[in-house]
């Protein structure tokens, strides 16, 4: 139980109400900075103006999937308000506060490093990323499927990068019956794809292996889908990138030659917010159960 936690949600989309709604059973005191538009109610939760909540007494501060803007403001689609976090709010904490966040920017790292308080970044572990490339795959799925006038089976696809998300989305391609080449740097990394039996290729071969391919799926959040990429690619390909905003796609030049090139962070909360919220309360609580079993045992 977290009985005597006091949290901040702050700002957010519907996966947050999954996290609410957890964290309520577990009997935290839970104050919603952003959600005065939201009609659902939550026993053991409270709407509050982020100006009218006493930080003080603030135990953790959850912040939406994306985090902040780079001048601090946090994206809530159930407010009008401007919510933004602050180094102000965040030294009027006490010392023992934790941010948690999907993702960080330097803004975040700043006030979180001049503040001195602790940030958890929620998608660098393990366990989070792997349970939310389900939903991920799903929607990639989705998204070829309504942006092409081919099956995915026996299509030719490229995924690039064979991270937690990649390797999900290459295997799920390949057992729809698609031909599955994967593109990745590091030697371990070629040695897994070719003992899941897909096509290998390291990526400074990459303007080579995209010249007869239908789909292109970007996991790299770096600009590895450039202009002289794009260049070798068929008319009709279609580039999926899944990487963080702004991409590993160079989305002008794309649509200067004619080719659908879609930007897709983020596809958990668009295609299973229930599930992928479900996904973050799981290990938030976890992590808050934690963090309170730490102070209580000093």
């Amino acid at each position: 139980m977290l009985t005597d936690m006091q949290i901040v949600v702050m700002g957010g989309d519907a996966r947050q109400l999954e996290i609410v709604r957890k964290l309520t059973e577990l009997d935290a005191k839970l104050y919603l900075a952003g959600f005065e538009q939201l009609e659902q109610p939550f026993s053991g939760a409270v709407k509050e103006k982020l100006h009218d909540i006493n930080f003080s007494h603030i135990d953790a501060i959850i912040l939406p999937v994306p985090g902040t803007s780079l001048e601090g403001e946090v994206e809530t689609i159930f407010s009008s308000e401007k919510i933004v976090l602050t180094e102000k709010i965040l030294h009027q904490t006490p010392s023992h506060c934790t941010v948690y966040s999907g993702i960080s920017n330097g803004y975040l790292d700043d006030i979180i490093k001049k503040s001195k308080r602790k940030l958890v970044n929620l998608f660098e572990r393990d366990d989070v990323a792997i349970y939310n490339s389900i939903p991920t795959v799903e929607g990639t799925i989705m998204m070829a499927i309504q942006n092409t006038d081919i099956t995915i089976h026996q299509s030719s696809i490229a995924v690039l990068g064979l991270g937690r998300v990649g390797m999900s989305v290459a295997r799920s391609f390949s057992l729809l019956g698609a031909k599955v080449k994967v593109g990745a740097r590091k030697s371990e990394h070629i040695a897994r794809i070719t003992e899941m039996g897909l096509q290998p290729f390291h990526l400074n071969d990459l303007r080579n292996e995209v010249k007869d391919i239908d789909i292109c799926i970007n996991t790299v959040p770096y600009p590895i889908v450039n202009a002289a990429v794009i260049a070798q690619m068929p008319s009709h390909t279609l580039i999926i990138d899944l990487a963080s905003k702004p991409g590993g796609t160079d989305f002008r030049y794309a649509e200067k030659r004619g080719i659908k090139a879609l930007l897709a962070p983020g596809l958990p909360g668009i295609v299973a917010p229930k599930t992928a919220g479900q996904i973050l309360a799981n290990v938030l609580s976890q992590l808050l159960r934690e963090e309170l079993e730490s102070r209580k045992g000093k």
